[in-house]
């Protein structure tokens, strides 16, 4: 009886082991598209911090066609005032949700062309190649979402 015991309590804890972590992990290369033109905007590494949070860098920009990237940081407030664009840190402090491991809150995104600091979540698509980032004011229905596609 006590080795089923035993038994029972040790796959139990496994399980939620597994369970916690889910395999869902955003650590890599992500190409975020701009939800008003359609065309790639930049190439993000997101990494996962040691608390962790996840983080975002921008590596690469994407010209697209009669619009050339801007090479650093619009109206940005101070650490980001004037910095180049490409190795900005735009995501910090994104978290996973535990009750639903597929999304991803409490971050704050920087929009490096207008220099605005929001709130933002995620939800990862269930094959992991899609987020789905949502950059808000105050609440979620204030602000928009883009879609970054892993590389």
């Amino acid at each position: 009886m006590m080795l089923k015991i035993m038994l029972s309590a040790t796959l139990l804890s496994v399980m939620s082991i597994g369970h916690a972590n889910n395999g869902v992990d955003l650590s890599g290369t992500w190409r975020n598209i701009d939800d008003r033109t359609g065309f790639a905007k930049a190439v993000i590494q997101i990494s996962k911090e040691a608390d962790g949070s996840y983080s975002g860098t921008i590596i690469r920009t994407i010209p697209r066609p009669d619009y050339t990237p801007k090479e650093f940081c619009q109206n940005c407030p101070a650490p980001y005032t004037n910095k180049p664009i490409v190795g900005l840190k735009v995501l910090t402090g994104l978290k996973q949700d535990m009750v639903s491991p597929n999304n991803f809150k409490d971050a704050m995104i920087l929009d490096p062309l207008s220099g605005k600091i929001y709130k933002a979540k995620a939800r990862l698509s269930t094959d992991g190649r899609r987020l789905s980032m949502r950059g808000y004011v105050g609440v979620s229905m204030l602000g928009r979402s883009q879609s970054w596609f892993r590389e």
